[in-house]
């Protein structure tokens, strides 16, 4: 079975949180599916392209033309013993039926059908990339709402080292360097949240780009199912999945048809005609001698017509080697995609790979530099350690919780555009269930035999959603740090208000680990 409907099956992290209000993963696909511009707009390329077979077919079919004239003969200086007409009329009805094109006909239609299969393909390729777009976005919000949260953890532990610093530098335990130090690194936090905040605004402006809607308050995503053990089976199930390969591939054979249908130019053709007129003066004929001439007449013919093309200036041959050389660059296009197929999944799984392996080296980073941390912090308390060591220990604990949750993204991110190299994350391998799925069928079935000349369809109007309404994103973060994330930021057990005394002061508990064991004091 191909569809694997994994976004059905949420976690339970994504369920508790989509109960408590937040959005899912697949509620923003099913909006970009319902409402991306990049996908209402390949629909609509598809069935433009759905057009061609009746456009193809119509050349074999049945040709009906009437025809028509009104004249005035207001001079007429000839000496005829007939009186002229003033005034004719004539009307005429033609009929053309195709009989033999060369196989012209039929390679058209032919062509016209790989094309929309091609069409097919390349809008299931569009809805791979559309929705790839959607869950780098949705994990890049998650990211950076995570290191927001970093950042103003790690600046409000600055600011408390920094008071902590300003005390014991009040009572002569430190020097005005240790405080220069702290005030160092505490403007350098709030830099690098500011720019954090910035680019928690790029993502969710991004987010809102590709679903059309504002990201709030975002679920885990679930878990991705049935990724490949092998970048060789991987490329394995691409090559024959990928639907950008197919369309190549159908373009391919539309090609070969073309080919074929130029060297119909230089074949015979041969039509049935029939056509019937009708003439008449309008009684415009003066009488002559009392007698009333009549000039009204019809006909009707019936026959075959045979057009055999003996030189046309090179013209057919020409059109043969074009279509060939056309042919020839779409079968390297296959090559050419293949490639990039190939390239694309190996590359996609080493990523995913990758970054498994770095989110597991992370775990261990994050949890060796948090004990680091405290033993710092314990080591400074009796003397051994600087406050610059704090400091550093401090920011190493940062960059690895921030590498973390990159790593956690990339891998997502990865593992879900190795899907999509594989064709496995197109609208209905994902049960997006919000809706009647588009069916590229439908159009099809719909306009392939119609043959009416003033048929059309009703005025296009916009069916993607526009974003202008959209309030602008902001950096505020409601969603809380994991509890591996997270430590104390209020690491020396100072509390708001109080004098520097009471700050200095407390028990073993709560003394600041960065004063002097023997002397609690300073």
């Amino acid at each position: 079975m191909r569809a694997f409907r994994w976004i059905a099956g949420v976690s339970l992290a994504a369920c508790a949180a989509s109960s408590a209000g937040a959005e899912t993963l697949r509620e923003a696909l099913v909006r970009a599916y319902a409402s991306n511009p990049q996908l209402t707009g390949e629909r609509a390329n598809l069935r433009a392209t759905d057009e061609g077979v009746p456009l193809a077919r119509a050349s074999g079919l049945p040709q009906l033309s009437a025809d028509g004239s009104y004249s005035e003969n207001v001079l007429n200086t000839t000496n005829n013993s007939i009186a002229q007409p003033r005034r004719t009329a004539t009307a005429g009805v033609n009929l053309a039926v195709p009989l033999y094109s060369g196989g012209a006909v039929r390679n058209s239609v032919r062509a016209a059908e790989r094309r929309v299969q091609a069409g097919r393909a390349n809008l299931r390729s569009v809805e791979a990339n559309v929705f790839t777009q959607v869950v780098a976005a949705y994990n890049d919000a998650l990211r950076d709402e995570a290191i927001v949260r970093l950042n103003q953890q790690n600046v409000r532990v600055l600011e408390v080292n920094l008071q902590a610093s300003r005390d014991r530098f009040e009572v002569g335990d430190l020097t005005r360097t240790d405080v220069a130090q702290s005030e160092a690194r505490l403007a350098s936090a709030q830099a690098q949240l500011r720019s954090a905040e910035a680019q928690l605004i790029t993502s969710r402006e991004n987010y809102v780009e590709v679903t059309g809607a504002a990201p709030g308050t975002l679920a885990p995503p679930p878990e991705l199912p049935n990724l490949p053990g092998d970048p060789q089976g991987a490329v394995t199930v691409a090559v024959d999945n990928n639907p950008a390969l197919q369309a190549a591939q159908r373009e391919s054979d539309a090609a070969g048809f073309d080919v074929r249908v130029a060297r119909a130019s230089r074949l015979p053709r041969v039509s049935a005609v029939s056509g019937g007129s009708y003439s008449t003066v309008l009684n415009s004929i003066p009488d002559i001698n009392g007698i009333r001439i009549s000039a009204d007449g019809a006909s009707v013919t019936a026959g075959l017509q045979l057009s055999v093309p003996l030189f046309q200036g090179g013209g057919p041959a020409a059109q043969v080697r074009q279509a060939q050389a056309v042919e020839s660059s779409a079968i390297e296009r296959v090559t050419q995609v293949e490639r990039g197929v190939v390239s694309d999944v190996r590359s996609a799984f080493a990523a995913w790979r990758s970054s498994l392996g770095v989110i597991q080296s992370s775990e261990v980073q994050v949890a060796a530099n948090r004990l680091s941390l405290e033993g710092v912090r314990a080591e400074n308390s009796v003397g051994t350690r600087t406050i610059l060591d704090i400091l550093n220990a401090e920011q190493e604990l940062l960059n690895s919780q921030v590498q973390l949750v990159s790593a956690r993204r990339d891998a997502y991110v990865a593992g879900f555009a190795l899907l999509a190299a594989m064709g496995r994350a197109e609208a209905q391998d994902l049960g997006l269930d919000g809706g009647a799925l588009y069916d590229p069928t439908a159009n099809y079935s719909r306009v392939r035999n119609r043959i009416w000349d003033w048929d059309s369809d009703p005025a296009p109007k916009p069916v993607a959603s526009t974003t202008v309404g959209t309030p602008a994103q902001t950096p505020v973060v409601t969603r809380e740090l994991e509890p591996e994330l997270r430590k104390d930021v209020n690491p020396y057990g100072i509390t708001d208000g109080g004098d520097a005394a009471n700050r200095r002061g407390g028990d073993a508990a709560t003394r600041p680990v960065d004063t002097n064991r023997a002397n609690p004091d300073s």
